[in-house]
């Protein structure tokens, strides 16, 4: 069994800028080699476990279809982190067979406290408090599209919640702005997150000069007079940049955080964006992997 020291991805500032760069410049070859019919086998012989503890489908499908293509074994474990066994003990169970551990389920707490005691890295693929896979994906689409990250401005429309919140753990690792343009109810306030390349904003104006604009659900349907401003439309798109990249969050509302225009509008370009999801978490276990191979040989 390889066993990997601090290779887990729980957080998207667990890992440095520079493998984050190299992770997404991997991501964008192995998105030209699935599209080629030619993906690497770099996964041959991984056993990978795939637990599924709070429902979704797309980064769960992708890692399970990644990791196939890959030539790794996937197993969908029925395990949950918040059932009668003790997390520590399941840690050594999945230990006994298991490479990586990739997780989706709703307290990172939680996931922390696997990864404090097992073995084999651990991937976040979901809490309800970050989701830095989502991120990473959508990172190396744009890294895809503009040839680095370096200086970008990413402005989300978004509560205080797990899409933003990766976002402000991305601006920790990378030379990036990411500014929280919502009600002050429900900016970030969390002192882990708050560092220099993170702002807050109630100024709609910022999109008007970023980069990469963001959204997510309604922080809720009854706060709907107070966020009506913060809808995203074809007007508001339309006094941005021409090359800005526009990247709602599915599952979308049309007609609350987003208008049925804006997602016709050339800026969104949500499809292609989420296609990275699947090259961005290949990209990741095949470094995890890497990573632990030299880590057993030492």
């Amino acid at each position: 069994m390889t066993i990997s020291a601090n290779r887990d991805f729980l957080e998207f500032h667990d890992l440095p800028a520079d493998a984050v760069l190299a992770i997404i410049e991997r991501a964008r070859a192995l998105g030209e080699a699935w599209w080629e019919g030619r993906m690497p086998r770099s996964l041959e012989g991984r056993r990978i476990a795939l637990i599924v503890d709070d429902g979704g489908w797309r980064n769960t499908t992708a890692f399970d279809l990644g990791i196939q293509a890959m030539g790794g074994i996937c197993v969908h474990a029925p395990v949950s982190l918040g059932g009668r066994e003790a997390i520590a003990d399941l840690a050594g169970f999945l230990d006994n067979w298991f490479d990586t551990i990739v997780v989706r389920t709703p307290e990172l707490a939680s996931l922390r406290e696997l990864a404090a005691h097992a073995r084999a890295p651990v991937i976040n693929a979901r809490t309800r408090s970050n989701h830095p896979c989502e991120t990473l994906g959508d990172l190396a689409y744009v890294h895809s599209r503009r040839g680095g990250v370096e200086g970008l401005k990413i402005v989300g429309v978004a509560p205080d919640a797990n899409i933003l919140r990766s976002w402000v753990e991305a601006s920790i690792a990378l030379p990036i702005e990411v500014v929280q343009v919502y009600p002050d109810d429900w900016h970030v306030s969390d002192p882990a997150l708050l560092n220099p390349n993170f702002r807050l904003s109630t100024d709609m104006r910022e999109l008007e000069d970023a980069d990469v604009i963001f959204t997510d659900s309604w922080a809720s349907e009854q706060a709907a007079s107070q966020l009506l401003a913060y809808r995203i439309s074809a007007e508001i798109l339309n006094k941005c940049r021409p090359d800005a990249i526009f990247i709602p969050c599915p599952p979308v509302v049309r007609g609350q955080e987003v208008t049925a225009d804006a997602m016709a509008h050339p800026a969104c370009q949500s499809a292609a964006v989420k296609a990275f999801l699947l090259h961005a978490q290949n990209a990741l276990m095949e470094w995890i992997a890497a990573k632990a191979e030299i880590s057993a040989s030492r």
